[in-house]
């Protein structure tokens, strides 16, 4: 899809994200929260952050340009969406999070002197894993079945989106753990692993998030907008 520079400002970062392949990493680079914030547009976003919109404006043409594939999950049978939703986050989830509990309960245990070492984040990690565990069981057990059914339950939807607010609020919490994921000179290579899990986890869940609220939860007839006003929390 191409936008010009005027109307590329004017579409929601959550748009945005879900239509031009690799826009994601051009927010994420920029601090833009195309998931907790994605029904802001690209100008207001812009101006919240103080940056300078050609340089990022810049990036999003290339990447038009480039004409990166990307799904439109919009145009998708709901089945086919949960489907991948499943198989793509549910499932990946499920692996990422024991063992970057286990990497944190290691790191912390050896470098527990290190004014660097991320204290409380193994803690953090495994009450994330119970809170998503139990999120993603709700999802496939009662919300999923009847939005495969053609149902779309206001009451379970507004319950999922708040939990997903939630998610937001941990990834924030992960982020002051670990200096926004940052390692220090002399990081171990466990202390590695884990910092490299880490931001794949919170690259996943907030893609996973961004296709729930702008995509799946909004009916077929109200998909076709642009904008949904649907967001998940914090996380940058």
């Amino acid at each position: 899809m191409s936008f010009t520079h005027k109307s590329l400002l004017d579409q929601s970062l959550g748009h945005i994200a879900t239509t031009i392949a690799g826009a994601t990493a051009v927010f994420h680079q920029n601090k833009l929260d195309f998931c907790c914030g994605g029904e802001h547009s690209l100008r207001q976003a812009l101006a919240k952050k103080e940056l300078d919109t050609a340089p990022i404006l810049s990036a999003l043409r290339l990447l038009q340009q480039q004409d990166g594939e990307i799904t439109d999950w919009r145009s998708k049978p709901v089945k086919q969406l949960i489907e991948h939703i499943l198989q793509r986050f549910h499932q990946r989830h499920r692996q990422q999070l024991p063992e970057l509990c286990r990497l944190a309960r290691r790191v912390e245990h050896v470098h527990e002197t290190d004014p660097n070492c991320p204290t409380g984040l193994a803690q953090h990690l495994d009450d994330m894993y119970q809170e998503l565990e139990s999120h993603m069981i709700k999802e496939e057990q009662i919300l999923f079945p009847m939005l495969a059914g053609g149902i779309y339950p206001v009451g379970p939807i507004s319950v999922m989106e708040e939990e997903h607010l939630q998610h937001g609020d941990a990834l924030e919490t992960l982020d002051k753990l670990t200096n926004n994921i940052t390692l220090p000179a002399d990081a171990c290579n466990t202390w590695t692993a884990l910092y490299l899990g880490l931001q794949e986890l919170k690259e996943d869940l907030m893609q996973h998030i961004l296709l729930e609220n702008q995509i799946l939860f909004v009916q077929p007839a109200v998909n076709q907008r642009a904008d949904s006003q649907m967001c998940c929390g914090s996380c940058q």
